[in-house]
């Protein structure tokens, strides 16, 4: 499904609004789930100076959507806005539908609650004419604004690590061919998560190089309810497909953090040895157990309230969450092994 201009425009992906020719056509790609930030993204990007995209693919990737997204924050680039649907197959299955319609060298992936800054269409024209011809990808760097009167809470942490995420798709510029030549996105990653490190590993190991650009894009904290951390464990499914695909030591490749499921397993191990010892009538093994359950959730309660604002609300969820995160986390992780037992590699021209 698409809806956008018909007919000729005047302009051409080799010219930019004042006649001037840009280092290098681009479209932009942004899935969106009709969430409110969509209309500041596209106010923040039609504001850029420098050279606009030749199109914006805005991907509606709404189960049942009731009409199209609105677009009127394209402002002056709403003629270039073409609204392509791909009704709930996932972040991944969105950026495919809209890099199959891209006819520019360069395709720019942003997320639909990111804000460009006023000198990005400047800053990606430098970036993509300076990039060398053995490189795929130049990323934009994000920035998560945080309180500046408290400390921030888990959930805003969280969301400042895409400051060092690496080849992250909240603003990442790809060159066209590199990426479909690689299989583009693998619609098995069925969240926003790991789905940009498994293309990064691919490019690399067919021989492109990523690179870090000059531009820099806002990522706003979301909102989000106080049991967040409980869904974001779904990711684990992700890492065992990663594993099970680009082999154990992807994390270092993929520059990502390791993360805590080591301690997550011996946490959950520890608490479920304790309930079957209590049920077997071994008191003291299973009260040696539940000793140790309970030290390692602790410990991970306080890892995760000390930085932290320490108000109530914040310590009533970061204990309760303490509790629940790891036999979660072991669950998705395990579910996602036996998932995807027999994956192999994506790979192969689109």
């Amino acid at each position: 499904m698409t809806a956008g201009p018909s007919g000729s425009r005047a302009d051409d992906p080799v010219h930019d609004a004042h006649g001037q020719p840009p280092a290098e056509p681009y479209s932009v790609v942004i899935p969106t789930i009709g969430r409110p930030c969509l209309d500041d993204c596209l106010r923040a990007l039609a504001a850029a100076a420098g050279p606009p995209p030749y199109e914006v693919l805005l991907v509606d990737d709404r189960p049942s959507p009731d009409g199209l997204p609105d677009t009127r924050g394209a402002g002056l680039l709403t003629d270039r806005v073409r609204v392509l649907a791909t009704r709930g197959r996932g972040p991944a299955a969105a950026r495919n539908a809209g890099l199959r319609e891209v006819t520019t060298p360069w395709v720019v992936f942003l997320d639909d609650d990111v804000r460009v800054l006023p000198d990005w269409g400047t800053r990606l024209a430098h970036d993509l004419a300076t990039a060398g011809a053995g490189t795929a990808g130049v990323q934009g760097r994000l920035t998560v604004p945080l309180p500046d009167d408290r400390r921030p809470t888990d959930w805003e942490r969280c969301t400042a690590g895409l400051e060092r995420a690496a080849w992250a798709t909240a603003d990442m510029a790809f060159r066209t061919e590199a990426v479909r030549d690689a299989g583009g996105f693998d619609e098995r990653f069925p969240r926003a998560f790991r789905e940009d490190a498994d293309l990064a590993l691919r490019l690399m190991d067919a021989g492109w190089t990523l690179t870090g650009g000059t531009r820099s894009t806002l990522h706003p904290v979301r909102p989000a309810d106080r049991w967040v951390s409980l869904r974001t464990q779904r990711g684990n499914a992700d890492d065992a497909l990663m594993s099970r695909v680009h082999g154990p030591d992807w994390w270092s490749r993929a520059a990502a953090p390791r993360g805590r499921l080591p301690r997550h397993l011996a946490v959950t191990a520890a608490g479920a040895a304790a309930a079957g010892l209590a049920l077997a009538g071994r008191r003291r093994a299973a009260a040696a157990a539940a000793a140790l359950w309970a030290l390692g959730t602790a410990e991970f309660a306080w890892a995760r309230i000390a930085p932290g604002p320490r108000t109530a609300d914040e310590v009533t969820t970061m204990v309760a969450t303490s509790a629940l995160i790891p036999p979660l986390a072991v669950r998705h992780w395990a579910a996602g092994r036996l998932r995807h037992r027999r994956a192999t590699p994506r790979g192969g021209r689109r």
